[in-house]
């Protein structure tokens, strides 16, 4: 059996001997003379180097994405009997730390301290003797009314944190309930708990459905103080809707490490939105512990038993 790891990320993981693991540049297309392949793991190849090779590997049984998202890997085009897993999991630890810096650095007002700092200017009007809770702005997690839209992994990995910190804590996901000590709404009340919310904190991925979730009817119904941070799919947010809001004071400020359109254009309009941070998807990147979930799916497949994190079709 063979199985192909992508040159992107350092994977070695315990195979047994009658499994032979191949290097394939990720940048490219897989190579004709691998294309017997088996099982195919993929992270940060192209979208249109998977599409290349989707129909074209006859063996092929199974794709491992390390990405939490599949969506590229289902849009390849691979036949239907081949199974797809994801990377669910193996970005919940990166993800929740550059969640938490993105939301802290906009509460503390980092942005405008490193502005200052150009300036060489001393900024009282953000340091020195401040109040906790100061009128029309929210300068802390302490008493904060966070809603965390997408309550998956990395949203249950987050919400202890922010708790921790002293934030008040709720979830959205697709249905209501109790979660590790959480009350989460569903997505059909989201509308309804905008308005008491002082940070939103979107992980969602890219679906049909939630292609432009947070729009401008949303973004207004947030309040005036409030921040947006986004670590899920840049597809999520309505971008023209953010800067509007952003432009005119509908919002406080928001934080970005994804955008509709990755890279980000030089000439994009969000690069000088006031009170917007961007990062370069930099909150996963990092999947940990996929030698170990690259092993345990390998030899589920080869037993006939249950994959993890197995994508529906």
């Amino acid at each position: 059996m063979k199985i192909l790891l992508p040159s992107s990320v350092p994977l070695a993981p315990p195979l047994p001997e009658e499994v032979s693991a191949v290097v394939y540049d990720a940048a490219a297309p897989v190579p004709e003379e691998h294309l017997d392949a088996e099982a195919l793991v993929v992270w940060g190849n192209r979208a249109e180097d998977l599409a290349a090779v989707a129909g074209r590997m006859p063996n092929l049984r199974w794709v491992q994405t390390l990405a939490a998202g599949p969506d590229a890997v289902l849009s390849a085009g691979f036949p239907p009997e081949v199974v797809v897993t994801s990377g669910v999991g193996l970005h919940d630890a990166t993800v929740t730390e550059h969640a938490l810096a993105l939301t802290l650095a906009l509460l503390r007002r980092l942005p405008q301290s490193a502005a200052a700092q150009a300036e060489h200017r001393w900024a009282d009007e953000i340091g020195g003797i401040q109040p906790l809770r100061p009128d029309g702005a929210v300068t802390s997690l302490i008493g904060a009314r966070v809603l965390v839209w997408g309550f998956g992994n990395i949203g249950r990995n987050l919400a202890p944190l922010l708790r921790g910190l002293g934030a008040q804590v709720r979830g959205v996901a697709r249905t209501a309930g109790r979660r590790d000590g959480f009350d989460v709404v569903a997505e059909e009340d989201l509308d309804a708990e905008l308005a008491g919310t002082d940070v939103l904190i979107m992980i969602l991925p890219a679906t049909p459905q939630t292609e432009r979730a947070l729009d401008a009817d949303r973004l207004a119904a947030l309040p005036s103080h409030a921040f947006v941070v986004n670590v899920g799919r840049g597809t999520t947010v309505d971008e023209d809707a953010l800067a509007s809001a952003l432009r005119s004071g509908g919002i406080a400020g928001a934080a970005v490490d994804v955008t509709a359109v990755e890279p980000l254009p030089a000439d994009s309009p969000l690069w000088d939105l006031p009170n917007l941070l961007i990062t370069p998807h930099a909150a996963g990147g990092r999947p940990v512990g996929a030698d170990e979930l690259v092993a345990e799916n390998l030899a589920a497949l080869r037993a006939g038993g249950q994959l993890r994190n197995v994508v529906a079709p």
